[in-house]
């Protein structure tokens, strides 16, 4: 299988894991520009407030996170770091080989270190996305039949709209409302949460069916 055919076969694969670990990535970030401001300080336990004043605090709970760092301020700085890398490998170099696995290895790192709970989990599952973007999904075409297949295939694009749509209200849309329309509601956000983890799984597994169909109609048209 050449380099081509594993492009058209995996195309929803890439799209998943680059969206939401460049989205895990900017959720990130939020986490590591609260804990710099909080200064040169130890944190009272591994679980920590990334937020301590201002509107996240207020709004969201603090944005809660947990580090193995037992200094704030290298805790955020680290953790804004790994979220650069995070979102720039996501967005340019999540194809290559090992990508999927790198961008888990960066999840893992990022909860450690500040980056949060929720960019951390999102991250996690598109890392596992990604674990399919090579892979011609030899496993899978045996387990689904063609018409399951066909059926999960077509609710893909409906399925992951939805899933971006609340993934940008979680990381971005939140903020906004949040800065700029004062809205304390730390429940939306959490179901927003629950919504993305649950979207993502169903976009990752409708997404397999896409890829696979692609791939079958591929092959048949080099035939």
């Amino acid at each position: 299988m050449n380099g081509k055919n594993v492009s058209t076969y995996n195309r929803a694969a890439r799209m998943i894991a680059s969206i939401f670990g460049v989205l895990a990535g900017v959720g990130g970030l939020t986490h590591g520009i609260g804990e710099t401001l909080q200064g040169n300080v130890a944190p009272s336990g591994i679980t920590i407030y990334s937020w301590t004043e201002g509107p996240i605090a207020t709004s969201m709970g603090g944005d809660p996170a947990m580090t193995v760092v037992p200094n704030l301020l290298i805790t955020g700085w680290l953790t804004i770091v790994i979220s650069i890398i995070m979102m720039v490998f996501a967005a340019a170099f999540i194809q290559r080989k090992g990508g999927g696995l790198i961008q888990i290895l960066l999840s893992i790192v990022m909860l450690l270190t500040g980056g949060g709970f929720a960019p951390p989990v999102v991250g996690i599952l598109a890392g596992i996305a990604g674990l399919g973007i090579r892979s011609p999904l030899a496993g899978w075409r045996k387990r689904l039949s063609a018409k399951i297949r066909d059926f999960l295939a077509l609710l893909w694009p409906w399925i992951f709209g939805i899933c971006v749509i609340n993934g940008v209200f979680l990381v971005i849309g939140s903020l906004i409302l949040v800065y700029f329309f004062a809205l304390n509601n730390p429940g939306l956000f959490v179901n927003s949460f629950f919504l993305a983890i649950i979207s993502l799984i169903l976009s990752i597994i409708t997404g397999i069916a896409y890829d696979l169909q692609k791939g079958v109609r591929s092959a048949g048209a080099l035939r």
